[in-house]
C-alpha cells in the first residue's frame, strides 16, 4: 500500500480521469482508474482502496447504484461522489447510500486534496479502532476481560492510545483485577501482534534462577548449566514481554533490566557478547513502587523507565456495573466447560447479593464464585443457595465492616437503610481517620488500610476527602 494511500478514480470522461490522476499522484497517492461503475466494482473486489472518487453520471451503471454495491463489498468504504449537478436531492441520496461526501464540478485542486486527506484519515482511524476492538474481543472470548463501566472504558481508551507505541507500560492494581489481560490486549492491538507475547511471573521463579530465565546462559555458565539456554528476552524478540510482580526483582536483576531498557541489549550469563533485541516491556505490580523507591528496595531510575505509561486497574468493588456482564460471561464459560445448560439470566435476588459483595479477590474471586455456583446448581438456574456463605449473607458482610476497630455509632436498620450509602460513609470515615493518624501521609495511610496507594488516592479524589498540604 502506498504510504499516503491507494485511491480509485472512476469517471467515464478521460480528461477528468487524467486531471484527478495528476492531482493525486503529484500529492503522493497511488491512483488506479476505472471508466464505469462495473469496472470500479471489479477493481474493489480484488484490491483494498483507502478512498474512491466516483462520478455520479456515467453510462450503464450509474454512480449512485455503483456506490450501493461498493458499500455492500466494504461497509467502511470511503466514497466521494463527483457531480456537475449537485442538487440537494442528489446530495441527500448519496449520503443515504453511504457516500462520505459530494463534490461539485468544477472543483479546486486544494478542495479535492483536503477532502481526500480527511477521508483517508477517517478510514485509517476506523481501521485502527476496529483492530483494537478485535484484539480486546479476543481477550474477552478467551479470558473473560469484560468491562462496561466508565472506569474500564478509560482503560480501553488508554490501551488504544499506547498500543501503537513502543514505550514501556506499568500496569498497577490489586490482585485479580486483570493486569495480564490488559498486557495481552496492548500486545494484540499493536504492530507486534504477530510476534511472541511472553509472560513472566517474577515472584514464581526463584531469584537465583530468574536472571537465567530472562537473559539465558551459555553451557557451563554455572553449576547445572549442562547446555546453553535461550533467555525469554531473546524468545520475545520483535514482540512483547510481560513482567508480572516486577516489584519482587532483586537489586542486581533490576540493574540488568535497566540496561535492557536503555541499551536494547543484554548479555547471557557466561557470555561476553551482548545480544540486541527489539522487545516491548510491559510490567505489572500490586505494590506501590513509589513507596518501594523511598524504602530503597526498588531503583528510582528503573521505576521511571518502567512507568512511561502508567495504567491503573480499578478494583471490582469500584465498578459494580461490570458485575452482571462478567457473571453472565463466567456462567456461559463454565456451563460450556462442564457440559451444563445453566441460564445466563441472573435473578434479581442473586444479582443483588453479587453486587453487594466486597470482592477482596476482585474479578478472579467473582469467577471462582460463579464457577462454584454453576457446578452445584440444582437445575438450569443459579439460585441464592448456590452462592458462598459470605456472599449470600450481606448482613454478615456489613457486620464485619462495622466491626472494624474504632468505628463509632450504631446504625438503626429497623426502618431500612441504603447498604451502599452506609458502606460509603464508613469508607470515608475510615480513610479520614487513617489520614489523621499518619499526619496526611497517603502511603502510610494506605498501608494501615491494606490498600494500594494509588487506589487510596483514587478514593480520596472520588469522595473529595480533604488532605493536608
Amino acid at each position: 500500500m502506498a504510504k499516503k494511500g491507494n485511491i480509485l478514480v472512476c469517471d467515464d470522461e478521460e480528461i477528468m480521469r487524467d486531471v484527478l490522476e495528476t492531482i493525486l499522484s503529484n500529492a503522493g497517492y497511488k491512483v488506479d482508474l476505472a471508466r464505469t461503475g462495473e469496472e470500479a466494482i471489479e477493481a474493489c473486489s480484488h484490491k483494498d482502496y483507502d478512498l474512491i472518487l466516483m462520478d455520479v453520471s456515467m453510462p450503464g451503471m450509474g454512480g449512485l447504484t455503483a456506490l450501493e454495491e461498493l458499500i455492500k463489498l466494504d461497509p467502511e468504504a470511503v466514497v466521494l461522489m463527483i457531480t456537475a449537478y449537485a442538487t440537494f436531492d442528489t446530495a441527500i441520496s448519496a449520503w443515504e447510500k453511504g457516500a462520505a461526501g459530494v463534490i461539485r464540478k468544477p472543483f479546486q485542486n486544494e478542495q479535492i486534496l483536503a477532502l481526500v486527506a480527511r477521508g483517508i484519515k477517517s478510514r485509517r482511524k476506523e481501521e485502527e479502532r476496529r483492530t483494537l476492538r478485535q484484539a480486546m474481543a479476543r481477550s474477552v472470548d478467551r479470558d473473560g476481560f469484560i468491562g462496561r463501566s466508565e472506569a474500564m472504558e478509560n482503560v480501553f481508551r488508554l490501551v488504544e492510545r499506547v498500543a501503537q507505541a513502543r514505550s514501556t507500560v506499568l500496569i498497577t492494581g490489586e490482585s485479580g483485577t486483570g493486569k495480564e489481560l490488559v498486557a495481552k490486549a496492548i500486545h494484540q492491538a499493536s504492530p507486534r501482534a504477530d510476534a511472541p507475547f511472553v509472560a513472566v511471573n517474577c515472584s514464581n521463579i526463584p531469584s537465583e534462577l530468574l536472571e537465567s530465565e530472562l537473559f539465558g546462559h551459555t553451557k557451563g555458565a554455572f553449576t547445572g548449566a549442562v547446555a546453553a539456554k535461550k533467555g525469554l528476552f531473546e524468545v520475545a524478540d520483535s514482540g512483547s514481554i510481560f513482567l508480572d510482580e516486577i516489584g519482587d526483582l532483586r537489586p542486581e536483576t533490576q540493574v540488568r533490566l535497566l540496561r535492557v531498557i536503555q541499551e536494547r541489549e543484554f548479555t547471557p550469563l557466561g557470555d561476553t557478547a551482548p545480544l540486541k533485541v527489539d522487545v516491548r516491556i510491559i510490567a505489572a505490580t500490586n505494590v506501590d513502587l513509589r513507596e518501594a523507591v523511598r524504602n530503597g528496595t526498588f531503583r528510582e531510575d528503573l521505576y521511571y523507565r518502567l512507568s512511561v505509561v502508567p495504567i491503573e486497574l480499578p478494583p471490582l468493588r469500584d465498578r459494580r456495573e461490570d458485575i452482571l456482564p462478567l457473571t453472565k460471561h463466567f456462567i456461559h464459560k463454565y456451563s460450556e466447560e462442564n457440559g451444563l445448560s445453566i441460564s445466563e439470566n441472573v435473578s434479581p435476588e442473586v444479582l443483588s447479593l453479587l453486587e453487594a459483595y466486597h470482592y477482596p479477590g476482585n474479578v478472579r474471586e467473582l469467577e471462582n464464585i460463579v464457577e462454584r455456583a454453576v457446578i452445584i446448581a440444582n437445575g438450569n438456574e443459579i439460585t441464592v443457595d448456590c452462592l458462598r456463605p459470605e456472599v449470600k449473607d450481606p448482613s454478615l458482610a456489613f457486620d464485619l465492616i462495622r466491626g472494624a476497630e474504632g468505628m463509632t455509632g450504631e446504625i438503626d436498620i429497623s426502618r431500612g437503610v441504603n447498604f451502599y450509602d452506609e458502606v460509603k460513609r464508613f469508607e470515608i470515615d475510615l480513610i479520614r481517620r487513617a489520614l489523621d493518624q499518619t499526619g496526611g501521609h497517603q502511603s502510610r495511610a494506605a498501608r494501615l488500610l491494606g490498600l494500594n496507594a494509588t487506589t487510596l488516592n483514587s478514593k480520596i479524589k472520588t469522595h473529595q476527602i480533604p488532605t493536608r498540604q
